[in-house]
């Protein structure tokens, strides 16, 4: 049987309470082991860079760099561990998780959540290491007082607005922060395919392609609903047709 994978973890906290009860929980959870801590952001990025983590559990809101820049920079680097934010504040989630943060845990931490989100990190490892793609596989989007979980199959359209995107979803849609095209490089292609430049379409969704004269097309959707096809993207539409 194979041996569990074990994370090496930077735990950064600018509370020396938080950062004692971090590393007790952490002590216990057979998935991590903690190789470093940092109180401030400048630190935990010289820390990153000498310790090579495989994780950072990372708090918020700290001197100077904020948790936040703290994951920016590390966007920027070949090799960047995967972060878990953990925080007393639930309004970044959205800003987080546009960084590509593997988990958004609130203060006060529990081991059963805090193990939750490590399981996530250990199957990102484990998708990397096979060498898959990793394509979304959900969405975490705000909605009135709360952050709603979305799973990315089970949006039918995604629609360009400005610096948005709306997810349409059955009957409901959901803004989210993020340009279409950045959306587009995420999205696993055997699901999802554009057709527009601001539009994407779930490819189960479409149940045929229209020849509307002079050039124009549009894609069909199993709700009767047309979408126009973008001339850009004429080919991809009739490739999957397999013209």
């Amino acid at each position: 049987m194979a041996e569990p994978a074990v994370l090496s973890t930077l735990v950064v906290d600018d509370e020396p309470l938080a950062l004692e009860r971090m590393e007790h929980i952490c002590a216990g959870l057979a998935q991590l082991r903690v190789v470093g801590t940092a109180r401030d952001g400048t630190s935990a990025l010289a820390a990153i860079e000498q310790l090579q983590p495989e994780l950072v559990l990372l708090d918020m809101t700290m001197p100077e760099l904020d948790g936040l820049a703290v994951a920016r920079a590390l966007t920027r680097r070949e090799q960047a561990p995967a972060v878990i934010f953990v925080t007393a504040h639930d309004n970044f989630a959205v800003e987080a998780f546009d960084l590509d943060a593997v988990d958004y845990v609130l203060k006060p931490v529990t081991p059963e959540r805090l193990e939750r989100a490590i399981a996530r990190a250990v199957a990102r490892r484990s998708i990397r290491e096979r060498g898959e793609a990793e394509w979304l596989s959900e969405f975490w989007v705000p909605y009135r007082s709360e952050l709603l979980r979305i799973a990315a199959a089970n949006v039918d359209r995604i629609d360009a607005e400005r610096d948005y995107v709306r997810l349409h979803v059955g009957q409901r849609s959901y803004l989210l922060l993020q340009t279409v095209s950045g959306l587009e490089a995420r999205l696993d292609p055997e699901r999802f395919i554009r057709l527009h430049r601001s539009t994407i379409l779930r490819r189960d969704r479409i149940t045929g392609l229209r020849h509307d004269g002079l050039g124009v097309w549009s894609a069909e959707l199993d709700d009767g609903t047309q979408v126009r096809i973008g001339r850009t993207y004429l080919s991809r539409a009739k490739a999957m047709a397999g013209r």
